[in-house]
Protein backbone atom coordinates (compact mmCIF):
# COMPACT_ATOMS: atom_id res chain seq x y z
CA UNK A 1 0.00 0.00 0.00
CA UNK A 2 2.41 2.19 0.79
CA UNK A 3 4.02 1.56 -2.40
CA UNK A 4 1.14 2.76 -4.50
CA UNK A 5 0.56 6.02 -2.51
CA UNK A 6 4.28 6.81 -3.24
CA UNK A 7 4.03 5.94 -7.15
CA UNK A 8 0.51 7.70 -7.12
CA UNK A 9 2.09 11.43 -7.16
CA UNK A 10 4.29 11.01 -9.84
CA UNK A 11 1.55 9.67 -11.83
CA UNK A 12 -0.64 12.49 -11.01
CA UNK A 13 2.19 15.06 -11.76
CA UNK A 14 3.35 13.11 -15.18
CA UNK A 15 -0.57 13.29 -16.55
CA UNK A 16 -1.26 16.51 -15.80
CA UNK A 17 2.11 17.96 -17.19
CA UNK A 18 1.21 15.94 -20.62
CA UNK A 19 -2.46 17.16 -20.30
CA UNK A 20 -1.05 21.29 -19.70
CA UNK A 21 1.25 20.60 -22.77
CA UNK A 22 -1.43 18.94 -24.62
CA UNK A 23 -3.65 22.42 -24.05
CA UNK A 24 -1.34 25.06 -25.35
CA UNK A 25 -0.78 22.89 -28.65
CA UNK A 26 -4.16 23.57 -29.07
CA UNK A 27 -4.67 26.53 -27.98
CA UNK A 28 -1.73 27.84 -30.25
CA UNK A 29 -2.11 25.39 -33.07
CA UNK A 30 -5.33 23.75 -32.91
CA UNK A 31 -5.99 20.10 -31.82
CA UNK A 32 -3.02 17.62 -32.32
CA UNK A 33 -0.90 20.53 -34.52
CA UNK A 34 2.10 22.42 -33.52
CA UNK A 35 2.28 25.85 -33.82
CA UNK A 36 5.08 26.62 -36.96
CA UNK A 37 6.06 29.47 -38.76
CA UNK A 38 4.88 29.06 -42.10
CA UNK A 39 5.34 32.42 -44.45
CA UNK A 40 8.62 32.95 -45.81
CA UNK A 41 9.31 36.43 -45.21
CA UNK A 42 8.53 35.85 -41.50
CA UNK A 43 11.18 32.91 -41.18
CA UNK A 44 13.45 35.74 -43.32
CA UNK A 45 13.29 38.64 -41.08
CA UNK A 46 13.77 36.12 -37.79
CA UNK A 47 16.92 34.63 -39.71
CA UNK A 48 18.05 38.15 -40.44
CA UNK A 49 17.51 39.20 -36.90
CA UNK A 50 19.49 36.26 -35.53
CA UNK A 51 22.53 36.68 -37.37
CA UNK A 52 22.41 40.60 -37.60
CA UNK A 53 21.13 41.44 -33.99
CA UNK A 54 24.27 41.02 -31.43
CA UNK A 55 23.85 41.04 -27.73
CA UNK A 56 24.30 45.07 -27.55
CA UNK A 57 21.49 46.00 -29.79
CA UNK A 58 19.21 43.47 -28.02
CA UNK A 59 20.23 45.01 -24.85
CA UNK A 60 19.11 48.53 -26.60
CA UNK A 61 15.75 46.70 -27.68
CA UNK A 62 14.93 45.94 -24.35
CA UNK A 63 15.87 49.17 -22.50
CA UNK A 64 13.43 51.03 -25.39
CA UNK A 65 10.78 48.96 -24.21
CA UNK A 66 11.42 49.12 -20.83
CA UNK A 67 11.12 52.95 -21.21
CA UNK A 68 7.97 53.03 -23.19
CA UNK A 69 6.34 50.83 -20.60
CA UNK A 70 7.40 50.89 -16.95
CA UNK A 71 7.65 55.12 -16.18
CA UNK A 72 3.78 54.56 -16.93
CA UNK A 73 2.95 52.03 -14.66
CA UNK A 74 4.14 54.12 -11.96
CA UNK A 75 2.52 57.32 -13.38
CA UNK A 76 -0.43 55.06 -12.69
CA UNK A 77 0.05 54.04 -9.25
CA UNK A 78 -2.54 56.05 -7.24
CA UNK A 79 -1.68 54.03 -3.70
CA UNK A 80 0.91 56.65 -3.05
CA UNK A 81 1.01 60.99 -2.99
CA UNK A 82 2.05 62.75 -6.48
CA UNK A 83 5.79 63.84 -4.70
CA UNK A 84 6.42 59.85 -4.28
CA UNK A 85 5.31 58.82 -7.85
CA UNK A 86 6.86 61.95 -9.51
CA UNK A 87 10.46 60.63 -7.78
CA UNK A 88 9.46 56.90 -8.65
CA UNK A 89 9.16 57.98 -12.37
CA UNK A 90 12.17 59.51 -12.27
CA UNK A 91 14.40 57.15 -10.87
CA UNK A 92 13.01 54.67 -12.81
CA UNK A 93 13.43 56.62 -16.22
CA UNK A 94 16.82 57.09 -14.59
CA UNK A 95 17.81 53.38 -13.93
CA UNK A 96 16.55 52.07 -16.73
CA UNK A 97 19.32 54.84 -19.26
CA UNK A 98 21.57 54.40 -17.34
CA UNK A 99 21.12 50.48 -17.36
CA UNK A 100 20.93 50.55 -20.82
CA UNK A 101 23.78 52.49 -21.77
CA UNK A 102 26.29 50.55 -19.65
CA UNK A 103 24.61 47.67 -20.78
CA UNK A 104 25.27 48.86 -24.34
CA UNK A 105 28.10 50.27 -24.12
CA UNK A 106 30.19 47.31 -22.66
CA UNK A 107 28.79 44.55 -24.54
CA UNK A 108 29.73 46.32 -27.81
CA UNK A 109 33.22 47.15 -26.62
CA UNK A 110 33.90 43.42 -25.20
CA UNK A 111 32.63 42.16 -29.02
CA UNK A 112 34.64 44.93 -30.48
CA UNK A 113 37.72 43.93 -28.28
CA UNK A 114 37.31 40.03 -29.03
CA UNK A 115 36.89 41.15 -32.87
CA UNK A 116 40.41 42.63 -32.58
CA UNK A 117 41.66 39.66 -31.27
CA UNK A 118 40.01 36.88 -33.62
CA UNK A 119 41.85 38.20 -37.02
CA UNK A 120 42.19 35.54 -40.07
CA UNK A 121 45.56 35.28 -41.27
CA UNK A 122 44.88 37.15 -44.44
CA UNK A 123 42.86 40.10 -42.11
CA UNK A 124 46.11 40.76 -40.08
CA UNK A 125 47.91 43.99 -41.62
CA UNK A 126 51.61 45.03 -41.58
CA UNK A 127 51.01 48.48 -39.38
CA UNK A 128 49.06 46.56 -36.41
CA UNK A 129 50.22 46.20 -33.16
CA UNK A 130 50.27 43.20 -31.33
CA UNK A 131 49.81 40.98 -33.89
CA UNK A 132 51.13 37.40 -32.83
CA UNK A 133 47.65 38.24 -30.17
CA UNK A 134 45.29 39.23 -33.18
CA UNK A 135 44.68 35.76 -33.31
CA UNK A 136 44.80 34.21 -30.16
CA UNK A 137 41.42 33.74 -30.04
CA UNK A 138 40.04 32.09 -32.84
CA UNK A 139 38.57 28.50 -32.68
CA UNK A 140 40.51 25.51 -33.27
CA UNK A 141 37.92 23.71 -35.98
CA UNK A 142 37.51 25.38 -39.47
CA UNK A 143 34.23 27.57 -39.74
CA UNK A 144 32.64 29.69 -42.16
CA UNK A 145 32.18 34.04 -42.12
CA UNK A 146 29.14 33.53 -40.29
CA UNK A 147 30.01 31.29 -37.78
CA UNK A 148 33.23 33.32 -36.73
CA UNK A 149 30.89 35.90 -36.52
CA UNK A 150 28.39 34.08 -34.01
CA UNK A 151 31.35 32.92 -32.23
CA UNK A 152 32.67 36.23 -31.58
CA UNK A 153 28.93 37.73 -30.98
CA UNK A 154 28.94 35.00 -28.13
CA UNK A 155 32.50 35.29 -26.80
CA UNK A 156 31.76 39.32 -26.30
CA UNK A 157 28.68 38.35 -24.69
CA UNK A 158 30.07 36.34 -22.20
CA UNK A 159 33.31 38.43 -21.58
CA UNK A 160 30.64 41.67 -21.15
CA UNK A 161 28.87 39.54 -18.23
CA UNK A 162 31.97 39.10 -16.48
CA UNK A 163 32.79 42.64 -16.66
CA UNK A 164 29.61 44.02 -15.70
CA UNK A 165 29.35 42.18 -12.25
CA UNK A 166 31.78 45.01 -11.51
CA UNK A 167 29.86 48.10 -13.67
CA UNK A 168 27.05 47.53 -11.99
CA UNK A 169 27.89 48.76 -8.61
CA UNK A 170 31.04 51.10 -10.46
CA UNK A 171 28.78 52.56 -12.99
CA UNK A 172 25.04 51.75 -13.31
CA UNK A 173 24.42 53.08 -9.13
CA UNK A 174 26.33 56.10 -8.95
CA UNK A 175 24.97 57.34 -12.86
CA UNK A 176 21.28 56.15 -11.73
CA UNK A 177 21.92 58.61 -8.71
CA UNK A 178 22.79 61.72 -10.87
CA UNK A 179 20.22 60.86 -13.22
CA UNK A 180 17.41 60.60 -10.55
CA UNK A 181 18.84 63.88 -9.01
CA UNK A 182 18.56 65.88 -12.56
CA UNK A 183 15.36 64.54 -13.69
CA UNK A 184 14.30 65.65 -10.05
CA UNK A 185 15.72 69.01 -10.64
CA UNK A 186 17.82 68.36 -7.62
CA UNK A 187 14.73 68.39 -5.42
CA UNK A 188 15.14 66.45 -1.78
CA UNK A 189 12.72 63.68 -1.78
CA UNK A 190 9.81 64.54 1.34
CA UNK A 191 8.75 62.25 3.60
CA UNK A 192 7.55 58.92 2.30
CA UNK A 193 9.39 59.25 -0.82
CA UNK A 194 11.94 56.93 0.54
CA UNK A 195 9.99 53.43 -0.17
CA UNK A 196 10.40 54.72 -3.57
CA UNK A 197 14.41 54.84 -3.38
CA UNK A 198 14.16 51.30 -2.18
CA UNK A 199 13.15 50.16 -5.18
Amino acid sequence: MAVINSVRPTNFLRSFKNKASQFALNCIGGKNKSFTVTSDRAINSFDWIGKNLSSAENRLILGASALMSQPFIDAANKDVDDETRRYSICRTVAKILAGTFTGYTIRKLCIKSIDAFTKLPNEIKPEMKFKRLRSCLLPTIKSTAEELAQYKNALGTLMALGVMVFTNFIIDAPLTKWLTNVFTGHTKPKEGVENAKSR
